[in-house]
């Protein structure tokens, strides 16, 4: 007899009407109907000589079977064995653990001197991933001034938005890559037209953006936006997939869990980030999934999405007063799978109006 070995690398979400198979080795997810679904389940409990012999009678349906056999071999999803299930293979664990107690930060900043006053804080804290909003052009020497900041820690990467000026070019760019040791991304915004093409050739990447980028501009769910590896799937199944281990600094100096919460756990010119992250209301979404959020719940793309409670529906919150709703731009519909435009639905304009969006 032959069986069916599902690789542990393999993630299976199933949705309201489709299936999403993650493959967390090469990174990718793909769709499938919900009927591969039932016959996974069947091989992980029978072999494949039970399923076609005895579980399946008339000849469509063995047909059927053997077709969707053949998708998850073709697609290497998992590997046939005789006689009985390779051991080998044990379940992959869904455990997340990482030892810092801030992973993630956004700073909203006017003046590079911020900076320097959460630096320790953010060092302390174990951040490793910086993300910094300057609503004002941000030249060559400011920009050495946040790599000199951060020299010498164990800040990993930093991602700049900026607004754009004629004062970036090609060399600009050139100047850029000799200094920069932890800049990862550079999105220059509000730009009047594309300026250049840039080159594959510098260590960080560079986006030039027309639109106008604002914090209300976050929080959009959108395909070209998930991510589908390891540990961002694990810590979505665990945690809040935006703001697990977040911490957040508004252009006011007032620390949040992100920057487009109204809640503010005090200011950095009062209290140090650490006595922040004492409060445990700042770490009160923490622990909210996707699997306990109304719709999301319901949606084979929950594990590699990420949520938003910045910008929600506002129809449900649970006993302890949370907000369970689905993120306000969000415009997929699981029951349906499809896709349409958030802003003009409806059913969401009392929730953007109070949002003032």
């Amino acid at each position: 007899m032959k069986y069916f070995n599902l690789f542990s690398n393999i993630v299976i979400t199933k949705g309201a009407k489709r299936l999403l198979v993650s493959d967390l080795q090469r990174n990718k997810s793909e769709l499938f109907p919900l009927e591969l679904y039932d016959v996974i389940e069947e091989l992980k409990n029978n072999s494949i000589d039970f399923i076609i012999n005895e579980l399946y009678i008339d000849d469509e349906s063995k047909d059927i079977f053997k077709e969707y056999l053949d998708i998850l071999l073709e697609n290497d999803f998992g590997f046939l064995s005789e006689n009985d299930w390779d051991k080998n293979f044990p379940e992959l664990s869904t455990e997340f653990s990482v030892p810092n107690e801030i992973t993630n930060a956004f700073l909203e900043i006017s003046d590079i001197e911020t900076l320097k006053i959460i630096k320790d804080s953010l060092i302390n804290l174990g951040t490793e991933h910086i993300v910094i909003y300057h609503n004002d052009c941000l030249n060559i020497k400011k920009i050495e001034s946040i790599e000199n900041i951060f020299q010498k820690t164990p800040i990993k990467s930093i991602e700049i938005f900026s607004v754009y000026s004629d004062e970036i070019d090609e060399v600009f760019l050139k100047n850029m890559d000799n200094l920069s040791m932890r800049i990862h991304h550079l999105v220059f915004y509000n730009c009047r037209n594309i300026p250049f093409r840039v080159k594959d050739i510098y260590k960080f990447k560079v986006n030039f953006t027309k639109q106008n980028i604002k914090l209300n501009s976050c929080g959009k769910i959108d395909l070209k936006y998930f991510n589908t590896n390891l540990p961002k799937v694990l810590e979505a199944m665990n945690y809040n997939s935006c703001l697990h281990k977040k911490i957040a600094v508004d252009v006011g100096g007032n620390i949040k869990n992100c920057p487009c919460m109204p809640q503010s756990y005090g200011n950095i010119n009062e209290v140090t980030l650490e006595n922040a992250l004492c409060r445990t209301d700042l770490k009160k979404y923490w622990m909210l999934t996707k699997d306990n959020i109304e719709v999301c719940r319901d949606c084979e793309f929950r594990y590699i999405c990420t949520d938003c409670r910045a910008y929600t529906e506002q129809t449900h919150f649970n006993k302890n007063g949370l907000d369970i709703s689905k993120p306000l731009k969000c415009g997929y519909n699981p029951y349906r799978g499809e896709w349409e435009d958030w802003s003009t639905n409806p059913l969401k304009q009392k929730a953007m109006q109070s949002y003032e969006l």
